[in-house]
């Protein structure tokens, strides 16, 4: 289970999940909505803001670097 503050986990998620996806260039609605569906993430979306969003864009962008 993994929930918002997990962001290198979701990251690393996203990155094994989504490689068609470039991070540098998904809007944070877009993010939220793979974080929501991914199957590992359990939370809901009340703890999701904006510095949240930045820091899993900021740790798949590494990844996938």
């Amino acid at each position: 289970m993994i929930c918002w503050t997990d962001s290198l986990e979701i990251a690393i998620s996203l990155a094994d999940n989504f490689p068609e996806i470039d991070p540098k260039t998904i809007n944070f609605v877009d993010l939220r909505e793979l974080v929501l569906n991914l199957e590992e993430f359990e939370e809901g979306h009340s703890k999701c803001g904006e510095r949240v969003l930045e820091a899993i864009q900021m740790n798949w962008i590494e990844e996938v670097e």
